[in-house]
């Protein structure tokens, strides 16, 4: 019984010893080339490891965000204005930041 008690105790201990893993948010603006802000662009967040994708809006200003992001996972972000696509860009794991903004740029004027 003792030993159990230890165990368990341990687990507990241990396992909040841990690191947890922090969420984070994103957030960033889409512009053509010029830096002009594009309203209703639709921006997709993919999660690399689960291959899940999010998507959003951009606002009036052409900004976006995405929460609740896990702060062990890489992702890629690319947004679309009508037929027109930006190129990918990532979102490492590595980046310490809680709230990185990533701008994205499509090629039309």
């Amino acid at each position: 019984m003792q030993t159990i008690r230890l165990v368990v105790l341990l687990l507990l201990v241990g396992s909040s010893c841990l690191p947890q893993g922090e969420l984070r948010s994103v957030v960033g603006v889409v512009t053509d080339r010029k830096g002009n802000a594009l309203p209703g662009a639709a921006v997709q967040l993919e999660n690399t490891a689960s291959l899940l994708i999010m998507s959003n809006i951009t606002g009036k200003d052409g900004r976006y965000q995405f929460n609740q992001l896990s702060g062990d996972v890489d992702y890629t972000l690319k947004a679309k204005y009508r037929n027109y696509w930006s190129q990918r860009k990532k979102l490492s794991k590595f980046n310490s930041s809680k709230h990185p903004e990533i701008d994205l740029v499509i090629p039309i004027e």
